[in-house]
C-alpha cells in the first residue's frame, strides 16, 4: 500500500505540471496574435498617413476609387516629388485621369503619384 500510495502522488504532480505548461502556451499564443494584430495596425497607419500625404499635395478631395488596372511597361525613376516611380511589371491602380498624358496612380505599397499613360499598359 506505500508503494501505491507514493505512486498516486507523483503521477498527479505529474498531470498539474502538464496542466501549466498548457495554460503557458496559450498565453504565448495569446501574446503573438497581439502582436500580428499590432502590425496590421502599424501597416494601416502607413496607408492612412500615405493617403493624407497625396490629399495635401494633389488637394484631391473625391473619394480615392480605383478606375482602372495598369501593368507599367518598363523602368521609370521619378523626377519630381510628385512623379510615382515605377518598375516593369509592377501592377497599378488608376485612380484618376488628368489633363494631358498623365495618370494618377497608386502602387502596392499604397504610395501615389503621376505616371505618364505611354509607359503604362491597360489590360
Amino acid at each position: 500500500r506505500e508503494k501505491e500510495s507514493k505512486y498516486k502522488s507523483w503521477m498527479s504532480k505529474l498531470l498539474m505540471a502538464k496542466e501549466n505548461t498548457d495554460q503557458r502556451k496559450s498565453c504565448i499564443d495569446v501574446e503573438r496574435n497581439a502582436f500580428r494584430i499590432k502590425k496590421s495596425n502599424a501597416e494601416k497607419s502607413k496607408i492612412e498617413k500615405e493617403e493624407k500625404f497625396f490629399r495635401e499635395t494633389f488637394q484631391y478631395t473625391k473619394e480615392i476609387k480605383v478606375i482602372n488596372r495598369a501593368t507599367a511597361k518598363s523602368l521609370v525613376p521619378s523626377k519630381r516629388r510628385v512623379d510615382l516611380p515605377v518598375t516593369a511589371g509592377e501592377q497599378l491602380d488608376v485612380i484618376d485621369v488628368t489633363e494631358g498624358s498623365a495618370v494618377i496612380c497608386r502602387n502596392s505599397e499604397g504610395r501615389y503619384g503621376y505616371v505618364l499613360v505611354e509607359h503604362l499598359n491597360f489590360r
